[in-house]
């Protein structure tokens, strides 16, 4: 009997209703090439379902509302807090700036994320997967949306045997409609993180969008409407790849959402008047299995398809205060625990493990290299592109002249005056075409946050060229900060 059909029940004792029903999902009951049978979880109350609803509150929030808070940022400069500008080529983030030359910071935030999931695994679990996960948070959305119009569980199953009526297809374009809106209003939102919001909102509706604006709006809504409302427990199961890999982040001392079984077993009906001895505390209800938005039975144990998203130890808690247990026979616990109490030891918990303070330690360490990177990145960045043809051209009174480019990123948003210094032989001069130079001084002005080119040239006597190649140095100063960048090249001499 699978999860998906109304199914005959029996009460136990405290009004405990028997549900006979099979975890659809379960590794053991999935085929290959099987169509999927969808999974109607129960609605459930407890400490996990109100935390699910905090943390999906706060998820949300964030995804839709964050693109709309400005940030000045000065004259000429996007005032969004968060922008992806291809155009400009810049990341923006509150106060950080990230020019292209500076995406090993974006690779630094990837690392961060990667080893906070590890160290969370390693502590908790799958608690991503079963609070924060995209794919958990939206499904999650859809669920309540179709419960507040089909009703719970079995009025779902219900809904979906009957033929179809006036009243079946009122509530299911409703319920699509609904699905088809978050889905377009996600999109909508992802488009926002890579354009001024609200001049792209207004352009959208206009139809002056750039094409790339409603593809990936249509995509977002595409993906967002069949992953979270079709999909759902399939896209953990089949195309995640982290439950493959969260075994390996593992260990007997992680705490995970567990069944007790050496509290549980032997489960059992249990009657109003039975006795407790020589049983387990498990009456075999059958609750957690169908409040799991998975489709599984956390009672066969660790399981691939399992989040960890708690609605099990509520339904489970619910249960035991009705029979007269005490609550936990699912729970947050670990298996060495498990080991522990069958041995007649103390259970104990073990946050502090050689895994946990390695994650620690190199998340601590890159963090640190982060913020370190950030604080003291240049605003100004120089390139020296020296001419190669000719190398050098011998001037009519006989000295030799070299040409350099000069590449000036101005990563402050106001204008500043700059000097080029070429430091090399005594005697060397400097000019450069459209700018004012004083021996081997160039002066000029660099516009905020653009790339500044100039070309200078440097000229020395030939009796004071010695050799073919002589080291000199381009140095950039801001005389107001002093900041300043050397850049070594070459002088081509020409001379043996």
């Amino acid at each position: 009997m699978s999860v998906t059909e109304p199914t005959p029940s029996s009460e136990l004792s405290g009004g405990v209703v028997r549900h006979e029903v099979e975890a659809v999902n379960a590794a053991g009951t999935r085929t290959l090439y099987k169509a999927r049978e969808p999974i109607y979880p129960k609605r459930v109350k407890g400490t996990f379902r109100n935390l699910k609803w905090i943390i999906m509150a706060l998820t949300l929030g964030v995804y839709y509302l964050v693109p709309w808070i400005r940030w000045p940022r000065g004259p000429g400069e996007p005032d969004q807090a968060v922008l992806v500008d291809f155009a400009g080529r810049r990341f923006y983030f509150f106060f950080i700036e990230i020019w292209p030359d500076q995406l090993y910071f974006l690779t630094g935030v990837l690392i961060i994320a990667a080893l906070s999931l590890f160290l969370a695994t390693a502590l908790f679990g799958r608690v991503w997967c079963g609070y924060s996960c995209p794919q958990t948070v939206w499904t999650d959305l859809y669920i309540w949306v179709e419960r507040k119009i089909e009703g719970d569980r079995n009025a779902r199953m219900k809904l979906a045997k009957a033929p179809w009526t006036a009243d079946k297809i009122r509530k299911r374009v409703a319920k699509h409609a609904i699905w088809i809106f978050i889905g377009m209003a996600t999109g909508g939102a992802w488009i926002l993180y890579f354009h001024d919001a609200p001049t792209i909102a207004r352009d959208f509706f206009k139809g002056d969008a750039p094409f790339t604006a409603y593809f990936f709006f249509a995509l977002l809504t595409l993906t967002t409407y069949i992953f979270a409302g079709s999909m759902r427990e399939q896209v953990c199961t089949y195309m995640c790849p982290w439950p493959r890999i969260q075994a390996a982040l593992t260990d007997e001392e992680t705490l995970q959402v567990t069944y007790k079984y050496d509290r549980g077993e032997p489960r059992g009906p249990h009657k109003k008047g039975d006795t407790w001895e020589g049983r387990g505390d498990c009456v075999s209800c059958r609750a957690c299995v169908i409040s799991c938005p998975m489709g599984i039975d956390i009672r066969e144990g660790p399981q691939l398809e399992c989040i960890n998203c708690a609605l099990c130890i509520d339904a489970c808690d619910d249960i035991m205060k009705k029979v007269g247990r005490p609550t936990g026979l699912i729970g947050y616990d670990t298996d060495a625990n498990i080991a522990r109490r069958e041995a007649g030891e103390k259970p104990q918990t073990k946050l502090v493990r050689p895994r946990t303070i390695l994650y620690s330690g190199v998340l601590a360490f890159v963090c640190v290299l982060m913020v370190i990177g950030l604080s003291t990145q240049a605003t100004m960045v120089v390139n020296v592109l020296r001419d190669r043809t000719p190398p050098f051209i011998l001037m009519s009174d006989g000295s030799i002249r070299n040409a350099y480019t000069v590449k000036i990123v101005n990563r402050e948003n106001y204008e500043r005056e700059l000097k080029i210094t070429v430091e090399g032989p005594e005697g060397m001069t400097v000019g450069a075409v459209g700018e004012d130079a004083e021996g081997a001084t160039v002066t000029l002005d660099a516009p905020g946050d653009t790339v500044r080119s100039v070309r200078i040239f440097a000229t020395l006597a030939k009796d004071r060229a010695h050799g073919n190649s002589i080291p000199v140095t381009i140095r950039v100063t801001d005389p107001e900060t002093g900041e300043e960048v050397l850049n070594p090249t070459v002088f081509m001499a020409g001379r043996e």
